[in-house]
């Protein structure tokens, strides 16, 4: 047996024994502005299978600072601001190019909910107004394509829908859940089935409402994860069914208005990607919303549990400082990004007054108490209505903040309009040297299948490099609907001429692992992550 065989053989054994590859230390990461002006502030964002960006806020807030394309107006007879508007309240933004296309929305997606379907749509639901039961689609195109948004004119929700959430589900649908305008859940397509009620959404309301846009997330076993206020419950919504009642997370509310975040952390391949655990982070004190002059300091706790465990239960941890309002993303190392928010107050127009302008890095394999730290602040703040969403070339792409009614480019919070990145640590110079690319991969994957795809590493990995798929979230309000990442079994590496390497790795079991969509497939080598390749899985 040779060396380079026995290094492989070596490498493999402790794949399966450990089932992760080795991490890298942390640093601080960097901030740039991509656009000066990107016309609209984001309040929902969501990143298409072509790496475009489709950035939306609502219409009833007078015009824009960009114009519909080719002299186009909306004629909008419910609009309570302007009647007759020539600017566009949605955008598709390119990333490199920095290119920023206008997009016609017709009726009012404030506060609204959305989700990818299998084939790349973004489907988008509700908002208030004229746009409280309206159904949206936007098929994307390459960069350079004139696609756009079509509002459905033969399908409407059920239900009004407001600060609501969507989950895709295994079986091609999503379902929407809750809102200011119903404690029910409907289906897209309805395929005439009626909404069902949710007694779990009707008490966990109190008095300023803090069950809006629940936290939502598709569980190894095909049930739902459904957190409200601060409990939370298991739901087979098959069956109409609660499985199971979680305890209380301790702490104060969590959800709308007091704005806490929440992941359901990477799904690993070695543990048969059965277990499943969920960390919810951040909020505001309970009368905050109801009391908004006081702006009581926010949370600082986290409650991480396993969901999937006979007995869970909650473990807290504390971040680095109080905040609410912020964004958890799943970066391609399997680490959470929380980024965006305030450290006081809660979340309506005016309702905070500090912004937290460091993002916190949580690195969930690390012992308790060493897994949070503190990375570089930017220097604008992003309070309410604020996104952050990973791009295909690993940067957080940050936009939005507007806490006024209208918008307003004066005092302490003006209305954001410039577009931003953050660059971890894992894209200094320093680590280029580690950087794989992906030089080929499949378009598509079957599940439960083997599939291979070639990586060059400048420099030879510390172990197997590791494969995640990451989904493209609808991400609003501080939330990440759809927000899914998946750490691959990688059964071979073999190392080919020049640099390069074969890996083989398994797909996703089934649609209860990984719903068909397009996913993000992220190389990791040495804690630096390569470009993502799109793949479709299903």
């Amino acid at each position: 047996m040779n060396k380079v065989n026995f290094l492989l053989i070596a490498i493999s054994v402790s794949v399966v024994l450990l089932g992760v590859a080795p991490r890298s230390c942390v640093a601080q990461g960097s901030w740039e502005i991509l656009v000066e002006n990107a016309g609209i502030a984001s309040m929902h964002a969501a990143v298409t299978h072509f790496g475009t960006v489709v950035l939306l806020d609502r219409t009833d807030i007078g015009a824009s600072q960009i114009a519909l394309p080719n002299g186009q107006c909306r004629n909008d007879p419910n609009d309570l601001t302007l009647k007759h508007d020539c600017t566009a309240h949605s955008v598709l933004f390119t990333p490199g190019s920095n290119n920023i296309r206008p997009l016609t929305i017709l009726t009012d997606t404030w506060c609204s909910s959305g989700q990818f379907f299998a084939d790349g749509t973004l489907v988008q639901t509700g908002g208030d107004f004229d746009g409280n039961k309206v159904v949206r689609y936007f098929a994307p195109c390459p960069p350079g394509g004139t696609c756009d948004w079509v509002e459905a004119t033969d399908q409407h929700l059920q239900q009004g829908r407001w600060y609501a959430t969507n989950q895709l589900l295994p079986d091609g649908r999503q379902i929407v859940i809750g809102g200011r305008d119903s404690t029910a859940a409907e289906f897209i397509p309805a395929n005439g089935q009626a909404p069902v009620n949710l007694p779990f959404l009707q008490q966990t309301r109190d008095a300023q409402m803090d069950n809006y846009y629940p936290f939502v997330h598709l569980l190894p076993n095909g049930n739902l994860f459904i957190f409200a206020n601060a409990d939370s419950i298991q739901y087979d919504y098959k069956t109409n069914t609660v499985v199971q009642k979680y305890p209380t997370l301790p702490g104060g509310p969590r959800n709308y208005p007091s704005a806490g975040s929440s992941v359901m952390l990477p799904l690993l391949g070695f543990q048969g990607f059965g277990i499943a655990q969920v960390l919810v982070c951040g909020g505001s004190q309970y009368g905050a919303f109801l009391n908004p002059a006081s702006f009581p300091p926010a949370t600082q706790t986290c409650g991480r549990m396993q969901v999937t465990d006979p007995n869970p239960g909650w473990a807290i941890e504390n971040m680095p400082g109080r905040r609410n309002m912020g964004d958890m993303i799943l970066l391609p190392t399997r680490d959470v990004l929380i980024i965006n928010g305030a450290s006081d107050g809660c979340q309506g127009w005016g309702n905070a007054k500090t912004a937290v302008l460091a993002p916190f890095l949580y690195k969930p394999d690390m012992n308790t108490g060493n897994r949070f730290s503190t990375l570089t602040a930017t220097t604008i703040a992003r309070v309410y209505h604020s996104t952050a969403n990973l791009l295909p070339d690993t940067r957080i792409l940050v936009a939005g903040s507007n806490s006024h009614q209208f918008y307003t480019f004066t005092g302490a919070f003006p209305t954001e309009l410039r577009v931003e990145a953050f660059s971890p640590d894992y894209l200094s110079a320093a680590n280029q040297k580690f950087k794989p690319t992906i030089a080929n991969a499949p378009a598509a994957i079957a599940y439960n299948s083997a599939f291979t795809i070639s990586v060059t590493v400048p420099t030879a990995p510390q172990g197997t490099l590791e494969l995640n798929l990451a989904s493209a979230p609808y991400v609003t309000h501080s939330f990440a609907q759809g927000q899914r990442m998946l750490n691959l079994v990688v059964t071979s590496q073999v190392f080919v001429r020049g640099g390069g390497v074969q890996i083989t790795a398994i797909a996703p079991t089934n649609a209860v692992i990984a719903p068909s969509a397009y996913y993000m497939l992220f190389v990791v080598s040495n804690g630096v992550p390569s470009a993502a390749a799109w793949v479709h899985v299903g």
